[in-house]
């Protein structure tokens, strides 16, 4: 068996493309959701409203404060149930954030107050509600860690994949041919490199075949053991870490397999 490799393509901010090398498209489609749906994230999901004299009823203000995303420090912080408190509720596995502000102005995720400084929204300026002048809210929130399969709220990161294009280009062609078929890729995927035709961007050919129908000879083949796979974390969680702890999900899940079919 080939040992699986993987190759960072391109990091830039919560964005990140990667190379899985050595996989099936089972194990890329096991991986792509773990990273969307079982990967632990802090969210909101209790809140008490003291006051609202907003236009925004209660459940609409606690809907947003809800899919506000935090950071949080992943390796310090349980899941409820594996707490060592049980489920009770202590700085391990829950974070109190409190809101009060008056109108006029627009109150932003950024006014929020935590009880631990480590978790704070990853973006201050998420608007919540907008308050006219008399009006205003004051509330207490409490965010505790859960899974995206669960609450949208909780989802990791959008993962997506494909697979890793290949150039067959086969008989003699002419400049002009030539130049004429790296025109054809929308994508800009194609080059020539002095008589040959040459997949100089893999990441950007998205496999459409334009190149195929603007030459004879020419051919985009499909790597099954090859992926370009690309994630965007949409929460606290730095994208590269994302991938790790979907490993870890996964080995575990692969451990649990083999110690039930030792019962068998």
């Amino acid at each position: 068996m080939i040992p699986m490799k993987v190759k960072i393509l391109q990091k830039k901010g919560e964005k990140l493309t990667f190379l899985l090398d050595g996989a099936s498209p089972a194990f890329a489609n096991a991986l792509r959701r773990i990273m969307i749906s079982e990967i632990p994230t802090l969210a909101i999901d209790e809140v008490s409203i003291m006051d609202n004299t907003s236009v925004l009823f209660d459940e609409v203000v606690t809907h947003r404060l809800g899919l506000i995303p935090l950071t949080f420090p992943a390796r310090r912080m349980n899941p409820p149930g594996e707490c060592r408190c049980k489920g009770k509720g202590c700085p391990l596995c829950r974070v109190n954030l409190k809101l009060d502000r008056k109108g006029p102005g627009m109150v932003y995720s950024g006014n929020l107050r935590s009880s631990n400084k480590a978790v704070k929204p990853t973006d201050s300026r998420i608007p919540i509600v907008e308050l006219l002048k008399g009006q205003d809210i004051k509330l207490e929130a409490t965010a505790r860690l859960g899974l995206g399969k669960t609450h949208i709220k909780n989802q990791a990161a959008n993962a997506a994949y494909q697979y890793y294009p290949e150039l067959e280009a086969n008989g003699a062609k002419g400049r002009d041919e030539l130049k004429k078929i790296t025109e054809a890729c929308p994508k800009k995927a194609l080059a020539i490199r002095g008589k040959k035709l040459i997949l100089k961007a893999p990441v950007n050919c998205d496999i459409c075949r334009s190149c195929e129908e603007a030459g004879k000879g020419i051919k985009i083949k499909a790597n099954p053991s090859k992926f370009i796979f690309r994630l965007e974390s949409v929460s606290g969680l730095n994208p590269r870490d994302i991938v790790i702890k979907a490993n870890e999900v996964l080995q575990g899940k692969a451990r649990d397999f083999k110690k039930e079919l030792s019962k068998v």
